[in-house]
């Protein structure tokens, strides 16, 4: 069976000189290395050969591109433009190298909006990538400022969907929440109240009343948001209307969103995601260099669906959503 994953990340020289990694990202990326059994940060500098191999090894059809977090999220505005570009073309070059094994998600510079736009325009249009992937807040700020939207707009225009993927928590949440506590803010728990609060401002924006085709992705089977998605409709079905929003959170998240399994191997918390939202809104990936391909393949050939949901959740879901 065809198998494509779609949160596999990659990285550049060039945006490895413009981040300095905090001893916390550090000592994370030492867990992970150690954990996983590869290098973390050399498989992600790797958009070649020994990615393939890995690919091969363990299944893998095709990866989905996109560069790692912060991405141009934290950077001021001159610099992510040039990170974003750098990094869009070397995926593109990627994918011409490497025919039906990579295709990609645009960075964008998006402390720059109107740069953004036109970065999201050329590597749709020109590079034939599948979408964007934008990394949490912009320095602090979330794309429920309207200042923000027109990137929705665009993505909306061209028919392609963005994936939100998390990155460090708000500053002011890190603060608050992590202080002391600091191995809880990575991936164990802080990048998904992170996510999170930032899916659900979006939706209590209005944004998918704005742009009602537009289409948004989330991974780690959602961000825990199946599990507790009727009781959050229950308590807010009622501020939702006095907003003047047209739909629940239920309807948001079932018409306007799809998630998908990177980082997150738990049967049970798939058969969760799947009786909430539908087979049809979720999509298989990895996360790797983060997470093993042996891992995430295993959980894949072990889980309780039949052939045809198998097919959705392999290929099917990842060739509609991205146009693959």
């Amino acid at each position: 069976m065809k198998v494509i994953a779609v949160e596999e990340h990659v990285t550049s020289p060039l945006y490895q000189s413009k981040i300095t990694p905090t001893p916390r990202r550090l000592a994370s990326l030492a867990d992970s290395s150690e954990r996983v059994g590869h290098d973390v940060m050399a498989e992600m500098l790797d958009i070649g050969k020994s990615r393939i191999a890995a690919m091969d090894e363990t299944g893998i059809d095709l990866q989905l591109l996109s560069l790692t977090m912060p991405g141009p999220q934290g950077l001021p505005a001159d610099e992510a433009i040039t990170v974003a570009t750098d990094a869009n073309d070397l995926m593109a070059a990627a994918c011409k190298a490497y025919p039906g094994r990579f295709a990609a998600l645009a960075a964008l510079p998006t402390p720059d909006v109107a740069a953004s736009v036109k970065e999201l325009q050329r590597t749709v249009r020109t590079l034939g990538f599948k979408g964007t992937m934008i990394n949490g807040h912009t320095n602090g700020e979330f794309l429920d400022d309207k200042k923000y939207w027109p990137i929705f707009e665009a993505a909306q225009a061209l028919d392609v969907p963005v994936y939100l993927h998390p990155r460090d928590p708000h500053p002011l949440a890190a603060q608050a929440y992590f202080q002391g506590y600091q191995e809880l803010s990575t991936a164990g728990w802080g990048f998904t109240m992170d996510t999170v609060s930032h899916i659900l401002r979006l939706i209590f924006s209005g944004v998918f009343d704005t742009f009602p085709k537009l289409q948004l992705v989330i991974g780690h089977l959602g961000e825990g948001i199946p599990f507790f998605l009727e009781r959050l409709d229950h308590h807010t079905c009622r501020a939702m209307k006095r907003r003047g929003l047209k739909k629940t959170v239920v309807e948001y998240m079932r018409d306007n969103v799809t998630v998908t399994t990177s980082g997150n191997f738990s049967i049970a918390a798939l058969q969760c995601t799947i009786a909430v939202l539908g087979i049809d809104k979720v999509i298989f990936s990895i996360d790797w260099p983060y997470e093993s391909n042996r891992e995430g393949m295993d959980f894949f050939r072990h889980l309780p669906l039949g052939p045809g949901d198998m097919a959705k959740l392999a290929h099917g879901n990842a060739e509609r959503v991205f146009k693959l």
